[in-house]
């Protein structure tokens, strides 16, 4: 059995790791682990060791349904990614992107005191909120575990808001709160799926993790999942399951708007449709492909293996 090494073990709860030499300050989970904790990503990966998921993945996953891709995530046997409860900033903007963490805890003063003299001292500025917020780049979505704390819980105001998207162009999922809810609106692009807001600044919280494991909620994150935040819910994917998840989804629409245009046009009824499909439906299902080629993003390849995956 694999033993978490006593870097791992510190880089969880203190602040103050080290990466490497030319990344001095970098409060992160080390590199070696974070491949660990994700070994079954086989792709590229940032220089912190995250999954580096395809800017064209992303893309695509902005049109797919949650409930889809919570389905087929529960298919694999992912049970605990998806969490709910939140009030987005902007319920018709989705968020989608790939996961930065951060795990706050309620502050000790010589805890806090610790990690900021150790922070300083590898080059950190401030106080250890404004951290995570540095590491950020485009396509981030900034996933942060404020252990739901809402009074004294405000992770960002409109300042850090605009100093995220700047970093990002994304938004943020906070099991915390956040601060000047007029301004953050303001920021065009900008959304933010919060447990609520409150006026007060943040007050008695302290980093203790970055881009390790987080929980958020009921469900798990690691650094390079992919966050897929719409009105429903927040679904976290894992990297390697991204391809998966996108390509299904993507056929269940497709499969849906050919039912729908049946049932519309009187080819075939309801009940036909939403049970499983006769040899006729299919056949009739591969022609309307065909005919309806811009619609299929799915390549050939893709196309064939899910349809003898399905069970129909």
């Amino acid at each position: 059995m694999y033993r978490f090494s006593k870097a791992l073990l510190c880089a969880m709860v203190c602040v103050g790791w080290q990466m490497a030499p030319h990344n001095v300050g970098a409060q992160t989970l080390p590199k070696v682990e974070l491949t660990f904790l994700t070994s079954s990503w086989t792709g590229d990966r940032f220089e912190d060791g995250r999954p580096k998921i395809a800017d064209d993945w992303i893309n695509r996953a902005r049109a797919i349904g949650l409930d889809d891709a919570w389905t087929i995530l529960k298919n694999k046997g992912y049970n605990n990614q998806f969490v709910g409860g939140w009030k987005p900033l902007h319920t018709d903007k989705p968020i989608v992107g790939r996961a930065v963490t951060a795990t706050f805890m309620p502050s000790r003063p010589d805890v806090d005191q610790h990690i900021l003299t150790r922070g300083h001292a590898n080059g950190r500025q401030g106080n250890s909120n404004t951290w995570p917020i540095e590491v950020l780049s485009i396509g981030d979505v900034y996933v942060a575990d404020g252990f739901g704390k809402i009074a004294g819980g405000t992770l960002i105001g409109q300042t850090l808001g605009n100093a995220i998207y700047n970093k990002t162009g994304n938004g943020v999922v906070f099991d915390a709160s956040v601060r000047d809810l007029e301004g953050l609106m303001e920021i065009k692009g900008f959304n933010a799926f919060v447990r609520d807001y409150h006026p007060s600044y943040l007050e008695e919280s302290t980093l203790m993790g970055l881009n390790g494991p987080a929980r958020i909620g009921e469900a798990i994150v690691l650094p390079g999942d992919m966050v897929l935040a719409q009105r429903e819910g927040v679904l976290f994917i894992p990297a390697h399951l991204v391809e998966h998840v996108v390509t299904r989804a993507e056929f269940i629409l497709l499969r849906d708007k050919f039912g729908f245009e049946m049932i519309k046009k009187g080819t075939y009824n309801s009940g036909q449709i939403d049970n499983q499909w006769s040899a006729e439906i299919k056949s009739s299902f591969l022609k309307w492909l065909q005919e309806n080629p811009t619609d299929v993003k799915l390549t050939e390849k893709q196309l064939d293996e899910i349809m003898q995956d399905r069970t129909w």
